[in-house]
C-alpha cells in the first residue's frame, strides 16, 4: 500500500514516518508540508493512501483532500489532528479515519486493516464485475451504461420508466395491465397499450444499440426484465447487506462501505410516483442498519466513524428521536462541546418553530448528560 503524509510540523512527519516504518505492507512514498507538493506528486505516482493535517500552514487539509479526491476517487483520506471541532465537516469528504493527535501505533493499525479490508472487498467486487452487464446506478439517482456505448440514451421518457419499473420487480413477470395501471393510468385503455407497446419496443430498441437486446422479455400479456444481465446497484446494495447476519470485527470494514454506498434515494430525481413505496422501504432499511453500525462503532470504541453515520442519519430525519439521541451521545463521546451546543440550539429552534415543542424528557436528559461529560 502507497502512503503520502502531508503535515507542516516537521515533528509530526518524522513520528508517523517511524511508526509507519514498522507496519507491514506500507509503503511511505514520499512526505509534504505543502498542498501544491502533494497535488504535483500524485499526478505521476500512485498512491493508495493519504493521511493529511487539516490545519496546513496557509492551506486547507479539507480543501485538499476535495482535490486529492477529485483526481484519484478511490484515495483513502485520513485526517490527522491536533483538534476536534474539524470533525462535522470532515465528514463531508468521506474520509477512512480521522485520528487526533497523538497517534498511537495501534490506532495506526488499526487504520491500516480497515483500508485492507475495503480494497479486498473491492477486488471481490471487480472480478464479479468483469462479466458483461448492463450497470445501473439507481442510488441517488437513475443511470444506466454499458461498456460498449457508455450512457443509455433513451428514446423516450416513458421507455425509460418502463425499464425502471420493471427492474425495481427485481426480474419478477409483471402483468400490463398493472404496468399500465401505475404508468399510464390516466389514458384510456387503446391508448394505453398502445403506449406501453411503443415504450417497450423503444426499449428494446435502444437496448439492442448496448448489445442487450434480449434483456427484456414479453410471455402471456407479461413484462420482465432478465437480471442475470443486469448489474443493480441497489439491488446489489441490499444483497450484500442480507449476507451480514451480524456486525462484528471481521466484517465491520465491509459493513462500513456499505453504509456509505447508500448515498442517496432510490431513483431521486425522478417523478415517478409508483416507486415512492419502493424508496421508503429502502430508506427504512438502510435507517435500521445503520444505526444498528453506529451502535456497533460506538461500543467498539470507533466514535468518530460511528459519529459520521449519526449525522447522516439526523440529516435524512431531522425530527428522528433516536438518531438525535445517537448523535448526542456521540458528540460527547469525542468531546465535542462546540458540535453539541450547536445542535442543541438547532434543535431546540427546530422543534419549536415547525411543531410547537420542546424537546422530550430523554433528549433534555441526554443534553444533560452530555454537557456534564457523562
Amino acid at each position: 500500500m502507497n502512503v503520502i503524509l502531508v503535515d507542516d510540523e516537521p515533528a509530526m512527519l518524522l513520528a508517523m514516518r517511524m511508526l509507519l516504518s514498522r507496519l507491514d505492507g506500507v509503503k511511505l512514498v514520499s512526505c509534504f508540508q505543502t498542498a501544491a507538493e502533494a497535488l504535483a506528486f500524485i499526478d505521476d505516482v500512485e498512491v493508495d493512501m493519504a493521511f493529511l493535517d487539516i490545519e496546513l500552514n496557509g492551506d486547507s487539509g479539507l480543501e485538499l483532500a476535495r482535490r486529492l479526491r477529485a483526481k484519484d476517487a478511490n484515495l483513502d483520506i485520513v485526517f490527522t489532528t491536533s483538534h476536534t471541532e474539524f470533525s462535522m465537516q470532515a465528514y463531508d469528504v468521506y474520509p477512512l479515519d480521522y485520528m487526533v493527535k497523538p497517534i498511537s501505533r495501534q490506532r495506526l493499525a488499526q487504520t491500516i486493516a480497515r483500508a485492507d479490508s475495503k480494497r479486498l472487498a473491492s477486488v471481490s467486487r471487480g472480478i464479479v464485475a468483469e462479466i458483461e452487464r448492463l450497470s445501473v446506478r439507481g442510488i441517488g439517482g437513475l443511470d444506466v451504461v454499458s461498456k460498449k456505448v457508455g450512457e443509455v440514451k433513451w428514446i423516450s421518457r416513458k421507455s425509460k420508466e418502463v425499464f425502471a419499473y420493471l427492474l425495481i420487480h427485481r426480474g419478477r413477470p409483471i402483468h400490463k395491465a398493472r404496468i399500465i395501471e401505475d404508468i399510464f393510468g390516466h389514458l384510456s385503455i387503446a391508448n394505453a397499450e398502445s403506449y406501453l407497446s411503443t415504450a417497450a419496443y423503444q426499449l428494446r430498441k435502444v437496448l439492442a444499440e448496448h448489445g442487450f437486446k434480449e434483456v427484456i422479455h414479453c410471455s402471456q400479456e407479461k413484462y420482465r426484465l432478465d437480471l442475470e444481465q443486469i448489474d443493480a446497484d441497489f439491488i446489489r446494495w441490499e444483497q450484500e447487506l442480507g449476507q451480514l447476519k451480524v456486525i462484528d470485527a471481521t466484517n465491520a470494514a465491509a459493513a462500513v462501505e456499505l453504509e456509505k454506498a447508500f448515498s442517496g434515494g432510490l431513483f431521486e430525481d425522478t417523478a415517478f410516483e409508483w416507486v415512492i413505496a419502493e424508496q421508503e422501504r429502502l430508506s427504512n432499511v438502510y435507517v435500521s442498519f445503520a444505526a444498528l453500525l453506529a451502535g456497533w462503532l460506538s461500543d467498539s470504541g470507533q466514535y468518530r466513524e460511528a459519529l459520521r453515520i449519526a449525522v447522516r442519519l439526523v440529516a435524512r430525519n431531522e425530527f428522528d428521536e433516536e438518531a438525535n439521541l445517537l448523535l448526542i451521545r456521540l458528540l460527547a463521546a469525542v468531546g465535542d462541546q462546540k458540535a453539541l451546543l450547536e445542535h442543541e440550539g438547532r434543535y431546540r429552534q427546530l422543534l419549536y418553530e415547525e411543531l410547537g415543542l420542546q424537546p422530550s424528557p430523554r433528549i433534555e436528559q441526554a443534553y444533560a448528560q452530555a454537557r456534564c461529560g457523562s
